[in-house]
Order: structure tokens, then C-alpha cells, then sequence
């Protein structure tokens, strides 16, 4: 799985992955965070996420980055927001008030570029990455953000009936990634409604990670 894939699957608008009213997991777990006022949250290949917004509704500020410039256009368009565009090297940043979203590879984002963060939410970028990424990418984050605290959102199911994305992140797999980083704690699991594709049983799992003392 390349950039083309997301690209065209951003270009025909076959986003089913896009959540229209935003993820329930964060907004009931959102408190675990334990966020001071005006507390930066980053949001990693965020598309046109509906969290963006309901985390600035709550005093948040908000960094992100998405591959598909399509998705971030669309993302202030319809938060009805006009950004100031502009180039950080290999990166096109969309700038307003209290959000920044950059376009391109989370791969080239460097801690310097992104700032201080004081949390992540990842709800879309773990479980859309390959398997043979997911190494690189969870050392990725933790380098960039400074071990800050995550609240990662994980589904599970039987991968031999769909191949994903989303992929399925077992618990013994997020511990591989994180536990030499981050104490983990399994905040709640759910019944994915209806399944994937309408027929595949799944759960969804909010991991709260707190840097390890």
C-alpha cells in the first residue's frame, strides 16, 4: 500500500473510514487526558476528521497532518474556516486560528516542524498502516511528540476475512510498539455496530498511553 492508494481513494471520495460525527471513544475518554486550557493535541493522518473540530470546540489547539491535500481542503471547508497556505520544505501547511494540519508524509514531519505537543490522538494513522510500517511509525511519533501522552484507538478482528485498512492491532501488538515508551491501559472495548462490511464481528479499543516513569 502506497500514497496512490490513499490519493485515489481521496480523489473518488471512498472514504467509509470518515466519521461523520466524529469518534465516540474520544469524547467519552477525552478526561483521561488530563489536559491543562489551550493544550495542544496532535492528530496524525487526521483526513477531514470531525474531532478536529470538537476538540477546538473544547479549547484545545490542534496539529495535524494528512496525506491527501483533497482531505484537508475539504476539512476547512467545512468548519467554514480560510487558512493561510504556505510551504514548511517538503511540507504544505493549512493554517487558522488554533489549528495547524500539514499536507504530505508523516515521515517527514519533524519535531522541530510540529512544535510542542501535549497530547496525540490517534484514531486513523495506526490502523492504517501496513504492518511492515507500524514500527517505524509508532518510534516515529514517540521521537517527534516527546513521549507525549496518547489516546489510540485500535479495532480487532479476524484479518483472514478482510484485508484492511483498517488493519487489526491486537493487544499483544500495541504493547510490542509501545510498552518500552508508554504504561498502557485498556480504557474500553466495544462491539464494532453491525461489523465490518456489514458481516465481519470487530471491537474497537481506546488505549489511553501515559510515559513510562
Amino acid at each position: 500500500m502506497d500514497a496512490d492508494f490513499w490519493h485515489d481513494r481521496w480523489a473518488k471520495q471512498q472514504i467509509g473510514f470518515h466519521q461523520t460525527d466524529g469518534n465516540d471513544l474520544l469524547q467519552r475518554h477525552f478526561l483521561a487526558l488530563n489536559l491543562a486550557a489551550d493544550a495542544r493535541v496532535f492528530v496524525p493522518l487526521c483526513g477531514k476528521s470531525r474531532d478536529i473540530a470538537w476538540l477546538l470546540a473544547r479549547g484545545c489547539r490542534v496539529v495535524g497532518i494528512e496525506l491527501s491535500e483533497i482531505a484537508v481542503q475539504q476539512l476547512f471547508d467545512e468548519m467554514a474556516v480560510v487558512p493561510v497556505v504556505s510551504q514548511i520544505g517538503p511540507l504544505t501547511l493549512y493554517a487558522a486560528d488554533g489549528v495547524d494540519i500539514y499536507v504530505g508524509d508523516v515521515f517527514a514531519l519533524t519535531a522541530k516542524v510540529l512544535g510542542q505537543v501535549d497530547a496525540v490522538f490517534d484514531r486513523a494513522a495506526l490502523v492504517a498502516l501496513p504492518a511492515e510500517l507500524r514500527s517505524r511509525y509508532a518510534a516515529h511519533l514517540v521521537a517527534i511528540t516527546d513521549s507525549a501522552t496518547q489516546l489510540v484507538v485500535t479495532f480487532t478482528y479476524d484479518q483472514t476475512q478482510m484485508s484492511g485498512p483498517p488493519f487489526s492491532i491486537s493487544e499483544r501488538m500495541i504493547k510490542d510498539l509501545y510498552a518500552g515508551s508508554y504504561d498502557l491501559h485498556d480504557l474500553q472495548t466495544q462491539d464494532v455496530p453491525g461489523g465490518f462490511k456489514g458481516k465481519i464481528p470487530a471491537t474497537e479499543t481506546a488505549w489511553f498511553l501515559q510515559a513510562a516513569s
